[in-house]
């Protein structure tokens, strides 16, 4: 009986968490939202003992100039960001 409990008991909503971040490119001026997926985007850092990951995201605009814009993003171990560049534009806060 315990086993058919277990079973069909209602099991606990999993919550994903994001870092979203707007990059307006500095050729044309567009701004793109990125988001990083903090359980599946990011990758450990071995440089560094492997207490860091990094991220890395490619946008690219769809309005005017089609210009790729490059967001590098480093976080410590408890997923909070410690560092972040964009190359061809810049972060909106």
């Amino acid at each position: 009986m315990n086993f058919l409990k277990k079973l069909f008991a209602p099991r606990p909503v999993y919550k994903k968490e994001y870092y979203t971040f707007t990059v307006k490119c500095k050729r044309c001026g567009e701004t793109i939202t990125g988001r990083i997926d903090l359980d599946n985007d990011l990758s450990v850092e071995y440089e560094t003992g492997g207490d860091v990951f990094y991220a890395r995201k490619a946008l690219i605009g769809e309005n005017r100039c089609f210009q790729r814009m490059e967001a590098n993003f480093k976080f410590n171990a408890d997923r909070k960001m410690i560092e972040q560049e964009v190359i061809g534009g810049e972060f909106i806060e």
